[in-house]
């Protein structure tokens, strides 16, 4: 069985507990030992671009200058670990994703994680993966934007400026929704911050380029 460990007395998993929708993370039911040395070398090719032979045309709208800070653009390093590959790896003192390969490898990309208060710690899976997902804010909230002189949607569709961005990961304990997710953002100055709700953040090109070598059912382990 999977499971799940938080920071002791966190107020977010409490309300989690609770069955309470909470963070901008929310969104629709989707369709479907000591640390070793890094070595690092680029990604060949390492393209922030969006591919001309996409298939759906809000992937060719994206800005191709959208990228995370220096030290956090994607890379491929030498990782020793014993999970396996197609594991993915979070660490989320150093904001670094990393997506486990053969022979002693990853792809390390940048991420954004849980501001305070609202940072985890576990062994989850991708229970679900989605193209262009739907926002759907909690009435929390809306309420408090409302408050604040701001109006934001009861859904928004997939489109650019969508705070999940163009892909998410759907984090999954066994048969349970966390309401976390690894997502792309619009604003890819965040990654490399404690910014979110819980959720992993990753510039739209580099949650998309995990996207596609990741499977639901991968196991996620976020330390």
């Amino acid at each position: 069985m999977v499971k799940m460990s938080v920071v002791p007395a966190h107020p977010l998993m409490l309300a989690l507990a609770a069955g309470l929708v909470l963070s901008a993370c929310v969104s629709s039911q989707p369709v479907e030992p000591p640390k070793p040395p890094v070595v690092e070398k680029p990604v060949a090719p390492l393209s922030y671009l969006p591919d001309d032979t996409a298939d759906d045309p809000r992937d060719l709208n994206l800005a191709g200058d959208q990228l995370p800070p220096e030290p956090f653009r994607r890379a491929e390093i030498d990782f020793p670990t014993d999970e396996p590959p197609g594991t993915v790896i979070v660490d989320t003192t150093e904001k670094h994703l990393y997506l486990v390969e053969e022979g002693g490898k990853a792809l390390r990309y940048g991420v954004g994680v849980g501001r305070s208060g609202f940072a985890w710690k576990g062994t989850v899976e991708i229970g679900s993966r989605q193209k262009w997902p739907r926002w759907f804010p909690p009435k929390e909230m809306i309420a408090r934007e409302a408050g604040r002189g701001h109006n934001i949607p009861d859904m928004m569709e997939g489109q650019i400026g969508n705070p999940l961005g163009a892909r998410a990961l759907y984090l999954y304990d066994g048969p349970k929704d966390t309401l976390f997710r690894i997502h792309g953002t619009f604003d890819p100055k965040s990654i490399g911050t404690n910014a979110s709700s819980g959720c992993i953040r990753m510039a739209n090109a580099d949650v998309m380029d995990l996207y596609e070598r990741v499977k639901v059912g991968a196991r996620v382990v976020v330390r």
